[in-house]
């Protein structure tokens, strides 16, 4: 495989926009359909709480496949995978959007999740094989733009959708993107491939991914009538004991299909556990942001999309700053800066009041979409500081299983919170101060990422941001 540094700076601009392009779509339609739920429940016959089997199907396929990233972006090549990948997704898309009952809409769904595991990991490994050291930062900058996007566009466009047309549009809109993605992927992405893939590692590939799959369903459950407690816990447990199996098998195994023996590397380790530390609690404020705007302060969801698309704003404006900070103060400086303001400013949010003025909260937005971009690119790029370029597939893999699982736990967490506070004073409806109490708990969990974050050796990342021209060690 060729060094990274002997490779064109070009490459760090367009092919992370092309694979954020993939990431632009699943943010997009991950966030749309949950607002188009009930209008789609409707127009197939069923009710809106079995029509969210059409959102648990996809994040169940997402977490079972995702180990397989690495294995598949060395077996076939990189750039194969992730292109093969946008034409699944396109496809599935269409699919879902073409669907006529749920059976069909589910079968559709696990498509895209399977496309999506491969899509995001493999996409991040394709960056990172075709970016120098000292540009990833740049690159990650851009990466983080359309994944900040999606989430928070995704209720708006939908919303738009539904009432001006059909909600199969939120889908049928995917597929002429993804084709024209993948077009773009095959002009632009090199096929640089890393060391060939040796046998799939079959027994870590069923511990590792149904314990995610229990994880993530059981945290996806948390705080819906659905489920009885006894049997959300009994099913986070079971997905706890398969992670913890697959811990000791991939210690003997020849090929762990997750590398753990990466998490020794002391910048990875920080990227992983301190930020999924703080992940958690940014994972739960899109929610808490939606409630609080609607049911707390009854905006109608038009209105709250535009305050809340401030934090969009935030982050394109942080994209050409990042890679200057970062170069300016370091890794370990940004990360513990940054990471207690936007903890500050997240717990902030829960003094807003229905007759806090809007430019107020839609500038307050503003600052913590761009704050929380910077730490987001500053922890994307951390994760491959010091891993060895073999390696890297293996790292985006971890990056992802672990990013996948802290996503599911802040929003559980959010809603346990929120249920908690619901039943200790025998409510039947969220209010103000409840939502407000959710937003301090959040942002005093993200506060507990700093002390991990000052494990962070001094120069760590260095090379990444261009203030020292030490190669990196492995």
């Amino acid at each position: 495989m060729p060094r990274l540094s002997e490779r064109p700076d070009a490459s760090s601009v367009l092919i992370p926009l092309v694979v954020g392009c993939g990431l632009l779509m699943q943010g997009l339609e991950g966030t749309a359909i949950a607002t188009a739920l009930p209008t789609m429940a409707q127009a197939l016959g069923e009710s809106p709480v079995r029509l969210n089997l059409a959102i648990s199907a996809y994040m169940l396929s997402v977490a079972v496949c995702i180990p397989l990233s690495d294995w598949t972006a060395n077996r076939f090549g990189a750039r194969n995978v992730f292109c093969a990948a946008m034409a699944l997704f396109a496809l599935s898309s269409a699919l879902c959007g073409l669907a006529t009952d749920l059976t069909q809409l589910l079968a559709a769904r696990v498509l895209q999740g399977v496309a999506g595991a491969l899509m995001t990991p493999v996409g991040r490994v394709v960056i990172l094989r075709a970016t120098p050291r000292d540009q990833i930062v740049k690159a990650m900058s851009i990466l983080t733009v359309p994944a900040v996007l999606g989430p928070i566009l995704g209720p708006l466009i939908g919303g738009v959708i539904v009432e001006a047309a059909s909600w199969r549009w939120i889908f049928l809109l995917s597929a002429p993107i993804g084709l024209m993605g993948l077009v773009a992927a095959l002009l632009v992405i090199p096929d640089l491939r890393g060391e060939a893939g040796g046998r799939l590692d079959l027994w870590g590939f069923v511990l590792a991914g149904s314990g995610v799959a229990a994880l993530v369903t059981a945290l996806g459950e948390v705080g819906r009538p659905s489920w009885p407690p006894a049997a959300i816990a009994g099913l986070a447990a079971l997905g706890a004991l398969s992670l913890a199996a697959y811990a000791r098998h991939a210690k003997s195994a020849p090929s762990p299909i997750l590398d753990l023996s990466l998490l020794r590397i002391p910048p990875m380790n920080v990227a992983i556990f301190g930020g999924g530390v703080w992940r958690v609690a940014m994972g739960a404020s899109p929610i808490l942001l939606v409630l609080l705007l609607q049911v707390g302060f009854g905006m109608s969801p038009l209105r709250s999309g535009v305050i809340s698309f401030a934090g969009a704003m935030g982050a394109l404006l942080m994209k050409a700053p990042a890679t200057a900070l970062l170069r300016r103060y370091g890794f370990r400086r940004v990360l513990i800066v940054n990471g207690a303001l936007t903890g500050l400013l997240l717990a902030g949010i829960g003094l807003f009041q229905a007759s806090t003025p809007h430019a107020l909260i839609f500038a307050l937005l503003l600052l913590g979409g761009f704050l929380r971009s910077l730490q987001f690119t500053a922890l994307s790029a951390l994760c491959y500081a010091d891993v060895p370029d073999r390696s890297l597939g293996g790292a985006s893999a971890l990056a992802s299983m672990t990013q996948e699982l802290a996503q599911s736990l802040g929003v559980a967490l959010a809603a346990t919170t929120l249920q908690s506070l619901l039943a200790l004073r025998h409510g039947d409806a969220f209010t103000t101060q409840d939502i407000s109490i959710g937003f301090f708990v959040m942002g005093g969990l993200s506060l507990l990422s700093l002390p991990l974050f000052q494990r962070l050796p001094a120069g760590a990342g260095d090379l990444l941001s261009g203030r020292s021209p030490r190669p990196a060690t492995a």
